[in-house]
């Protein structure tokens, strides 16, 4: 009645009335009495009067045809009145629930709209190694209870597999059950109880993603009975590991990000792409931020089982620009490091191996318009190399650790040919 209030004058007047008349009444057990002969009593014989007298104008038809369309419509209202039946013995069945669970189960658990559909005590069945003492299957959520604490699971995150995997006890049926964070299995001790059980969990979870109920009770036919793998879906990894405080919003599969998705850390890290099994793998984007500064590397990659591989582009918060390849999160292959930072200019473009500059490459200082071309070895001029000055003049030198040694060859402006040894300031040194 409040959610249909807006929208009448007359839902309103009721409202009015019934409030008045809920007012007089001393206790919450007699206004359940009484609402129950307000409106449950009358709907349920208003639905019911109207199966007994399609039944009769049925028999009393001759023509086949019109036989036919008021059985369908007879077919319906049992449907309804099935449908109307099932939810006030679920609301029945998940207020004598309130009843018997402690404080502090309810506490926490009791909210209004929530239904129970199950509970293992009524129909058995046990999560492996002792996990819980009782299981409760809500429309929104799972929950194991386990002495004084519970675990609950939300129902658009759960995925049930009755090929577990795993060699159950000798006379018990397993289900699988497939979270986020955890993985575990629910033992029946029939293949009927185990059958049930799986229809009620794929029931609940299809129609948790749905929003909504089915109707009739076991669905329309051509309706699939099992929920779908694929699902689009927001959470917080809470457990340790590497996604503890992570939010991922995106695609999942059977518990697992994998597809198109969005994960943020709490310091800040953020990764767009793709994923496939939990991991970061096709092209993603991601950003992680610098301590020491208010600024972000940004790298837009491609990933393999979570790591950078292949071809990438990463723009570091320093000015630093790297265009080329990654393998395991490091620079490996063929790369452009480029510094446009006013102080330092410089441009390196060659080989990289482990995030170093390694094998043949090319220097470029800007800032004193001075080119090497040579080999390299962890980052420093290392074997062969030719030096080419902002003034023209150019050598050929052998360098252990960016130092000069032995002789080179140095050819000057006039084009004349110096073999020997020299220093870096080009200072003749010796024959």
């Amino acid at each position: 009645l409040t959610d249909l209030s807006p929208h009448s004058r007359f839902s309103s007047e009721v409202w009015k009335v019934l409030r008045e008349f809920l007012r007089d009444l001393p206790s919450p057990g007699s206004r359940g009495l009484a609402l129950h002969s307000v409106l449950q009593e009358p709907f349920q014989d208003h639905v019911r009067s109207h199966v007994q007298l399609l039944a009769r104008l049925r028999e009393l038809l001759q023509e086949e045809s019109e036989r036919e369309v008021v059985a369908t419509v007879e077919r319906e209202f049992g449907k309804l009145e099935s449908f109307i039946s099932q939810v006030l013995d679920e609301a029945a069945f998940t207020k004598e629930l309130w009843k018997s669970l402690g404080s502090k189960f309810t506490d926490m658990l009791c909210v209004p709209e929530r239904r129970l559909l199950e509970d293992s005590r009524n129909l058995p069945i046990a999560s492996g190694t002792a996990r819980s003492e009782r299981l409760l299957l809500f429309d929104d959520v799972l929950v194991l209870i386990q002495g004084n604490s519970f675990q609950s699971f939300d129902l658009k995150l759960v995925w049930v597999d009755e090929n577990c995997g795993e060699k159950s006890a000798p006379g018990l049926y397993g289900l699988r059950i497939t979270t986020p964070e955890e993985t575990f299995v629910l033992s029946a001790k029939d293949p009927q109880m185990k059958a049930v059980w799986r229809w009620k969990l794929e029931q609940a979870v299809r129609q948790a993603l749905n929003g909504k109920r089915d109707f009739p009770l076991w669905g329309r036919s051509g309706e699939g009975g099992e929920a779908p793998a694929r699902r689009f879906f927001s959470y917080v990894f809470r457990m340790e590991g590497r996604l503890r405080g992570a939010t991922y919003e995106g695609e999942w599969l059977w518990g697992k990000p994998h597809g198109k998705g969005t994960l943020k850390w709490r310091d800040g890290r953020n990764h767009v792409g793709d994923f496939q099994e939990g991991l970061e793998h096709g092209f993603g984007i991601c950003l992680v931020p610098r301590r020491s500064e208010d600024r972000y590397d940004c790298y837009k990659c491609h990933w393999y089982q979570g790591k950078m591989r292949g071809y990438g582009i990463c723009e570091y918060g320093n000015d630093l620009v790297y265009k080329g390849y990654f393998k395991d999160n490091v620079r490996q292959g063929f790369g452009i490091l480029e510094n446009f930072s006013a102080e330092h200019p410089f441009k390196y473009t060659g080989q990289w191996e482990k995030d170093k500059k390694n094998g043949y490459g090319i220097w470029e200082d800007k800032e004193r318009g001075e080119r090497y071309i040579g080999m390299w070895l962890d980052d420093h001029r290392h074997g062969e190399g030719i030096v080419v000055t902002q003034s023209g003049l150019c050598y050929q030198r052998t360098f252990h650790a960016d130092k000069m040694v032995g002789s080179g060859i140095l050819l000057l402006e006039d084009d004349s040919v110096y073999e020997g040894n020299f220093t870096e300031d080009l200072t003749f040194v010796g024959k």
